[in-house]
Order: C-alpha cells, then sequence, then structure tokens
C-alpha cells in the first residue's frame, strides 16, 4: 500500500510509522491524518505487528497543523460550507480516538519538536520517549484557539490537572527535561539513540509476550481511568481472567515458565479475542 506523507514499516514484528513530510516539519494535513488512521486499521488487522512506533522524519516530530491555508485554517465555518458547530469533529480527536481504540501497544519516538497536534497526538499512546533537545508545547493558547484531540481528558489523567492547566494556560514550549520530571515522557535520549532504545522497548513487548493479554490489558488500563468505582475494574478484570486463564497463551505461558524456556504464543488478536471483547458500547458522536 502507497502513502504519499507517511512511511508504513515493519521489521521484526514491530511497525514504525514515520511523519514523513520532513521540508514542513511533518506538519499535520487532512492528508497525513487520513493515511495514519488508515495505517492503524491495517496495523491491528495485521497479527504478524506486535508493537507500533511513531516518530517523524527529518529534524521534527510534528510542529503541529499545517497553517498553510493561513487564518482560514481552524474557520470551519469558512472552509466547510454551512456545517455547524455540532456537526464539526476535530480531527485531531478522531486521530487520537483511534489510536485509543488500537489493540496494539503504541510507543511515541519524539526526534524533535512537538507542538500542538505534534504533542497532543502522542497522548493516546503507551509510552512516550523524546530526543533530549526537543522543544515540546500546548501552544493552543497563543494562537487563539484550545486544546483539541481529546487532550483535556488525556493530558490531566497524565500529568495531573494542576500541571495540564500551567502549560495549556501559558502555551508555553518546555523542555524534555521538564517533561520527564513531570511525568509527561518517559526518558530523554541521545539523537542516535531515540529508535534503538525504541526498538528495545517494543521488542521486550513483541518478544515476551502474549499478544492476546497485551490487546485486552492495554484497554482495561485505558478504559478504567473514567470508571466511577473500583468495582467496573473486577468486573472486567473477573471476565478476562476466566477467558484467558482457559486459552492456548495461559497454558503456554505457565509450561514455559515451568520449563524455564521462553514462550512461544499462539493466539491472535484477529480471530482469539475473548467472547467478552468489546464489554464497552461505542461512543456515538452527537
Amino acid at each position: 500500500m502507497a502513502y504519499e506523507q507517511i512511511l508504513y514499516e515493519v521489521k521484526d514484528h514491530i511497525l514504525t510509522l514515520t511523519l514523513n513530510r520532513p521540508d514542513k516539519l511533518n506538519a499535520l494535513t487532512p492528508l497525513m491524518r487520513k493515511e495514519l488512521l488508515g495505517a492503524f486499521d491495517r496495523a491491528d488487522a495485521d497479527d504478524q505487528i506486535r508493537a507500533i512506533i511513531v516518530t517523524g522524519a527529518g529534524r521534527a516530530f510534528c510542529a503541529g497543523a499545517d497553517l498553510g491555508t493561513g487564518i482560514e485554517t481552524f474557520d470551519y465555518q469558512t472552509r466547510d460550507g454551512q456545517m455547524q458547530a455540532e456537526e464539526h469533529r476535530d480531527g485531531g480527536g478522531q486521530l487520537t480516538l483511534r489510536i485509543f481504540e488500537s489493540i496494539k501497544p503504541v510507543i511515541a519516538a519524539i526526534n524533535g519538536p512537538a507542538v500542538g497536534i505534534g504533542i497532543t497526538m502522542t497522548l493516546a499512546m503507551d509510552i512516550r520517549i523524546a530526543v533530549q533537545n526537543a522543544k515540546l508545547g500546548f501552544v493552543f493558547a497563543r494562537r487563539g484557539i484550545v486544546p483539541e484531540a481529546c487532550s483535556s481528558w488525556f493530558l490531566p489523567r497524565i500529568v495531573g490537572i494542576s500541571q495540564a492547566l500551567e502549560w495549556v494556560l501559558s502555551g508555553r514550549l518546555f523542555s524534555v527535561d521538564e517533561a520527564v520530571s513531570r511525568g509527561l515522557v518517559r526518558s530523554s535520549h541521545g539523537p542516535d539513540q531515540l529508535l534503538p532504545d525504541a526498538r528495545d522497548l517494543a521488542t521486550e513487548i513483541a518478544d515476551n509476550t502474549s499478544a492476546i493479554s497485551v490487546a485486552l490489558a492495554r484497554q482495561m488500563l485505558w478504559r478504567m481511568l473514567g470508571a466511577d468505582h473500583p468495582m467496573e475494574a473486577h468486573k472486567v478484570d473477573s471476565r478476562a481472567i476466566y477467558y484467558t486463564g482457559k486459552s492456548a497463551d495461559a497454558s503456554e505461558g505457565i509450561t514455559s515458565f515451568l520449563e524455564k524456556r521462553p514462550p512461544k504464543f499462539t493466539d491472535r488478536p484477529s480471530i482469539d479475542m475473548p467472547q467478552f471483547y468489546p464489554w464497552w458500547e461505542e461512543r456515538p458522536f452527537k
């Protein structure tokens, strides 16, 4: 499958998605967003892919939305004719919601500046690592708009409400060191080590874990962030351990441990997810 603004590369069960507009600092366009949405659909359907790394080509991760249309960039009524506010869907939000739905773990390898949608798109990813000299920023208030891409849900859950507000209300750029100290980014890396270190993280998952276990656990942890009582987690935990406990992967996990050898898991998310999955009702946009 050919892409114009991203690269899709699979090696050793790891998919690397690269934002590929280096001359524009990988600024997000509607086409890039569409290609990313399709890439996550493709990855979920491919049982050979066990983990996903998202990074950028050139010296930036993503400089935010492409501002090539000038003052009409965020004026959707002008751009989209008669569309009303109730009908408009934020494109960044559609992207982060799709990442949120992923059954494969997602690692952001932030190789350079990441601002606006360039940083909010990573909030739905599971692990963020960054090159040491990158600058990050939730710059929306300095552009006269507001945070998007569901970041008002994700960001406070990752760093806490006070820190989220300080970054969002000021709109200032901040360093990777600050991001690490506040819990937004896991770790900082030299430029030559960023992708190898991201691959090491992805390989740890790909080589040692059950794809079904990872897919279920990813959704369990993310979705329980919105639960109103631990009983909701107990309900899902109970069903999940019941179904996985009798699976071929559970048998292999225990046998390989007792035999002191690496496991060889065979269950496939495309066909072997338990009967109760998904346990949530899809949320309509209305």
